[in-house]
């Protein structure tokens, strides 16, 4: 496809939602999820983890002391530039084996493209964006399944492998846990704001830096055994992922606004001018009554969708300048964002200023 084309043609114009916040929220699924579907929990032994602790993604026991990571994302155009919304999709889609543990071993796409409405060549751009991201991980993009679709989607079933002794869940957290967060947070009111054409040029490129960064640390965090849980921060926002480590792992949680990682210092700057997606209202409407906001003004950012986000991670204490070290070498957000405590109800997280 010719440079001039692929620069006229706006994704995100094909699309009534965008990127991870086009995610049901975490009330209706969970109305989904919890039907009794008359299964013994026992029926697949060798099925470590299902959707029971809402994980990052499902394992299964191989038997060797190994696991077989399964997971699969895939979602409508958060950017405009095909190429970019493969590259974006497929890091999204990976970050759930590294959030596991695991290391990845191969990928699978899945594309929904409206034919009659998009070029074919536009669509080759998207694989070609995914097959790039898959190179950067060291895996091949196996093959896949498209069909005719009103608007645009595109994703990754990933398959991946992680040592059973170093598989990081839900429900491995502890009360006393330090939390970090390696991305910063703001990218749905950022992409918010470029798709309602108010984002300035000078703040364009913050997002897209984020999303395009690989989780890819996950994997030699999970061999630590200071780490005890991580998840990767998406369409729930940095709350909802929280909460369900919090449900999980019989904790509630603190978070300190005032520590928390921004994808760009301007995000408050559009939120003030309404750039707020609308899955920060649906996610509040699910989890706002467990969070307890010392300050109102956090809403919009600690309930918004993120897309290709970090990954939150809860580490043993007498580990957080080990942890702190890793993550800064790596380039990465490497200050204590919260911590875990000994859970009083259902699991809850107070957002306040750090003492």
């Amino acid at each position: 496809m010719g440079k001039e084309i692929r620069e006229s043609i706006r994704l995100t114009a094909y699309s009534h939602g965008s990127g991870c916040g086009c995610k049901l929220s975490p009330g209706v699924l969970d109305s989904i999820l919890k039907r009794d579907l008359k299964v013994p929990s026992n029926s697949f032994p060798g099925l470590l983890i299902g959707y029971d602790l809402c994980d990052d993604a499902a394992v299964f026991d191989l038997g060797d002391g190994t696991g077989l990571v399964s997971t699969t994302d895939f979602f409508m155009p958060i950017v405009d530039d095909a190429f970019d919304f493969g590259c974006i999709a497929s890091v999204n889609a990976l970050s759930d084996v590294y959030a596991m543990g695991g290391s990845p071993l191969m990928a699978l796409g899945m594309l929904g493209w409206p034919i009659d409405k998009l070029p074919a060549d536009c669509a080759a751009e998207v694989i070609e964006g995914a097959r790039a991201i898959c190179r950067e991980a060291g895996i091949p993009l196996a093959g896949g399944h498209s069909i005719d679709c009103p608007e645009p989607i595109f994703g990754l079933a990933v398959s991946g492998r992680v040592s059973l002794q170093h598989l990081k869940t839900n429900a491995s957290g502890r009360p006393g846990d330090v939390l970090f967060l390696t991305k910063g947070l703001g990218i749905g009111i950022l992409t918010t704001a470029g798709k309602r054409g108010v984002l300035l040029p000078e703040h364009a490129s913050s997002a897209k830096k984020s999303m395009l960064r690989l989780n890819d640390i996950g994997t030699m965090l999970g061999k630590l055994s200071c780490v005890h849980a991580m998840t990767d921060i998406t369409g729930f926002g940095l709350c909802g992922h929280l909460l369900e480590l919090c449900s999980a792992s019989g904790c509630n949680a603190t978070i300190y606004y005032d520590k928390l990682p921004l994808v760009d210092q301007a995000v408050f700057e559009y939120i003030g001018k309404g750039a707020v997606p609308g899955g920060t209202g649906r996610n509040w409407s699910s989890y706002g009554h467990r969070i307890a906001l010392e300050e109102p003004g956090m809403k919009e950012l600690v309930a918004d969708p993120q897309t290709s986000g970090g990954l939150l991670i809860a580490v043993d204490p007498a580990s957080v300048e080990e942890l702190a070290d890793i993550l800064q070498e790596r380039g990465l957000y490497h200050k204590p964002v919260g911590m875990l405590e000994a859970m009083s109800g259902n699991g809850r997280v107070a957002v306040r200023a750090s003492k």
